[in-house]
């Protein structure tokens, strides 16, 4: 079954971790012994009603004070599809555990408090989706029995919100009203809102088409382990072990080594031990090339005529995740991207975003935690990479303190020049 991957977003207590948990409970994907215990936890905390956020809210102070702090997976799976959902926390503190969370994502969900409409939080999450270019997203108005299930306040803030979308990069936008307290349009259709006429959430998460969200265009394979087993009855295997991360190679395709830029044909490619006539992304195999090439991790194969780019300088977005350090021209920092490690400095630092506003701070010298800005990095050795909006994954990278070996900052390639 295909697989989606969701995360979902919005301002404090606007009840994301309980919209979950009613996806979870009313699609009956939770065990009885975890419905007993939320049920006996739900008791002694005195709440009127089961507390479906606390099968997300796993850690204690998570459940003590009624918040979600660190991104929570909790998997699914309906006779149409697989779920992995990512809840990440609505506090603005914690915004770079939501891009964490959200940045694998083919769907993810804005949650709105129907009372409070669109606030500073929403605009946020609004933008880092788009700044990850996440495909799809859905504006859930939750509350909505807390105003009577007004049609008049859902269109307003359908109506406010798509002024504000305008603004930013975002395909697939649809808006649905809803009640996770409730169950209204989560599962099940409202009888409260027979003026809403559009599909319920999990019949839209089921259906909505994600099968040409991957680039099939350009093949890309980052080689991340050579396999030379040494052994009696495979004296001269030698196989490159890798995810796809765009395309589809085939037998007998021709391919490019990169960096070196020798040329050479799939000769065959595995899986799970068994050989296959073509791989896609994501899909984890071994390839085995018809020449004997110098290939080790870190390595790209691609098409001859369709290459990454090998580059030393790049231009992206950075999202800043450290507490104890700040990035500023001239830093020195480990960059990992795709299989290859390299070492990096800051040559460059164009301008700190304000994603509240959308306004550009040029004159700002350094970032701090959770703050996202545009920077130019000179790397020690060639990046094989692609723009983000063309691949996510040849064009992402994270940065890491080589003396604490702490990943600093997560980014999003812009230019390769």
């Amino acid at each position: 079954m295909e697989l989606l991957r969701l995360a979902t977003a919005g301002s404090v207590d606007d009840g994301k971790s309980t919209l979950i948990g009613r996806l979870l409970y009313d699609s009956k994907s939770i065990f009885e012994d975890q419905l007993e215990s939320i049920e006996e936890t739900s008791a002694a905390r005195g709440d009127e009603h089961v507390n479906l956020a606390l099968l997300t809210d796993g850690l204690r102070a998570e459940r003590e004070q009624g918040i979600t702090i660190d991104v929570a997976h909790r998997y699914f799976a309906t006779p149409k599809r697989k779920f992995i959902i990512a809840d990440t926390p609505g506090h603005i503190q914690y915004t770079r555990n939501m891009v964490t969370g959200a940045s694998t994502a083919n769907l993810a969900i804005i949650l709105i408090d129907a009372r409070k409409g669109i606030l500073e939080q929403s605009k946020r999450h609004s933008f880092i989706a788009s700044l990850l270019q996440i495909p799809h997203l859905v504006l859930a108005v939750n509350k909505m029995d807390l105003v009577d299930y007004s049609q008049e306040v859902f269109d307003k803030i359908r109506k406010d919100y798509t002024a504000f979308a305008s603004k930013l990069d975002i395909g697939d936008l649809t808006f649905i009203p809803l009640s996770a307290l409730k169950g209204d349009n989560v599962v099940d259709r409202s009888a409260n809102m027979s003026w809403y006429e559009g599909s319920t959430l999990l019949h839209h998460l089921e259906d909505v088409h994600i099968a040409s969200d991957r680039n099939m265009v350009d093949a890309r394979f980052p080689v991340q382990y050579v396999i030379r087993p040494q052994s009696e009855k495979l004296p001269d295997y030698r196989g490159y072990a890798g995810t796809v991360a765009g395309g589809i190679l085939r037998k007998g395709d021709d391919v490019v080594a990169l960096p070196s830029g020798f040329a050479s044909k799939v000769a065959k490619i595995e899986q799970a031990g068994q050989e296959i006539d073509e791989a896609c992304a994501p899909m984890a195999v071994t390839v085995s090339l018809e020449d004997e090439l110098d290939i080790s991790r870190g390595d790209m194969l691609c098409r001859a005529n369709n290459q990454a780019t090998p580059t030393q300088d790049i231009e992206a977005m950075v999202c800043w995740m450290s507490e104890a350090s700040q990035l500023q021209e001239g830093a020195k920092l480990a960059i990992k991207h795709t299989t290859r490690w390299a070492r990096t400095i800051v040559k460059d630092l164009r301008y700190k975003l304000d994603i509240n506003t959308l306004s550009r701070d040029e004159s700002a010298t350094s970032l701090t935690l959770n703050e996202i800005g545009r920077i130019k990095l000179r790397t020690t050795q060639p990046l094989l990479a692609d723009k983000y909006s063309r691949n996510h994954i040849t064009g992402s990278f994270i940065l890491v303190d080589e003396n604490t070996n702490v990943t600093v900052g997560a980014g999003m390639i812009i230019n390769t020049k």
